[in-house]
């Protein structure tokens, strides 16, 4: 099997990388480095590396692959383990997490988000309910970086399996405790976790760090666990496939895949495609892209879900866009999709400029759109295709 690394698995720019056609290649190995904003990258597989493209790096995998991996370097150093292993946001857009972490929160919060936000995933809570020692132990290691005083596990109310988990872990520590969120989407966006846990409003644009406080990802926390106590690099991503798949439509998780593997893997893995059936979408039903058969796992990849074919639209629409959920892009993919013609495009009036980008000025609290939908229907639309937030 093929594996392609990209070299972009990461906010910030392209990793360049350090082997070369016809080099082998073990597990664990660094392959590529940051060149500027960015994070290590390492092999998944032991194989042979056959294509170095302008974006990725193209790996044959052998037949034979030993669970043992090319270790980080050695260091009593948390952070530097952290940097030296390539972690990333695992749950969102993949800031790299050393940098996230060089901060002084003395009398802050690291929280820990396992709201696992978009509907169908599951992954995230399923390692809560099975591994709370390893959260635990991951927010001590990050409350000790970063000096913070308090520890918070954010979780809905309906996660109740792993609400028992976590509490029973955390029923001596005097410093460490569950949260819980509300219900809706998009419970798990890092402003809508501070305003719920410490009842900061963050204004668009501003970060965790304006309430003093930390977000990470469960995956995160686990791949911060594994850098420190077995130093070991992220080779691996946990997943949910679900969908228009016969095994578990309704999600199957896939925990510790490597890296760079096609995501028709893991749909053959559910059975197949049931028929008929439309797009991959790579990520969650609110925010997640478009995906092909050969698209690979990263870093950030949550979801594989196989859609319904989408429905044709002779009417003209019009597009609601919406920081939370799916943007313009996106939803024109989709009406394209559908064979539809886009008369109009506007904003959820929630949305607000800020350095270049458009932002929600109140995430999860969704407004009436009647302006909106009056501007399209002025401007020729019969039916409007919007992102939204609230379940």
């Amino acid at each position: 099997m093929r594996i392609v690394l990209p070299l972009k698995q990461h906010v910030g720019n392209l990793c360049k990388p350090i082997v070369k056609v016809g080099e082998e290649v073990k597990k664990g190995q660094l392959v590529a480095l940051p060149d500027g904003l960015g994070a290590n990258i390492h092999s998944s597989v032991y194989g042979k590396v056959v294509e170095i493209k302008d974006d990725s790096i193209v790996i044959e995998a052998f037949e034979n692959q030993p669970e043992e991996y090319v270790k980080i370097k050695e260091t009593d150093n948390y952070l530097e383990a952290i940097k030296e292993a390539g972690i990333v946001g695992a749950g969102g857009a993949g800031f790299p997490t050393h940098i996230k972490l060089k901060a002084d929160l003395k009398g802050g919060y690291i929280i820990v988000n396992s709201a696992e936000c978009e509907p169908i995933l599951n992954h995230n809570i399923r390692f809560v309910e099975e591994n709370p020692e390893t959260i635990l132990r991951g927010i001590k290691y990050v409350m000790e970086i970063t000096n913070a005083s308090k520890g918070y596990i954010a979780i809905k109310p309906k996660h109740k399996k792993a609400i028992i988990s976590m509490g029973k872990v955390c029923k001596e520590e005097e410093n460490i405790e569950v949260k819980f969120l509300p219900d809706m989407y998009p419970a798990g966006d890092e402003r809508v976790i501070i305003r719920e846990l410490l009842g900061v409003e963050l204004q668009p644009g501003q970060l965790p760090i304006e309430a003093n406080a930390v977000v990470l990802n469960v995956e995160t926390i686990k791949n911060i666990v594994l850098a420190i106590e077995e130093r070991r690099p992220v080779i691996t991503k946990d997943l949910t496939v679900g969908g228009r798949v016969k095994d578990r439509p309704e999600g199957k998780v896939f925990l510790d895949v490597p890296l760079g593997m096609p995501v028709k893997y893991f749909i053959d893995k559910c059975g197949g495609y049931v028929e008929p059936y439309g797009e991959i979408v790579l990520g969650g039903p609110f925010t997640g892209k478009h995906g092909e058969e050969d698209s690979p796992v990263t870093k950030t990849t949550g979801g594989v879900l196989v859609s319904l074919p989408f429905p044709k639209e002779t009417r003209k629409v019009g597009v609601i866009a919406c920081e939370c959920g799916a943007q313009e892009a996106r939803l024109e993919e989709i009406a394209k999709g559908m064979g539809a013609e886009i008369v109009a495009s506007t904003k959820c009036k929630r949305m607000v400029e800020v350095n270049g980008r458009y932002r929600c000025d109140k995430p999860g609290v969704c407004p009436g759109q009647a302006e909106k939908v009056l501007y399209l229907k002025k401007h020729g639309a019969q039916v409007i295709i919007t992102g939204t937030c609230e379940d």
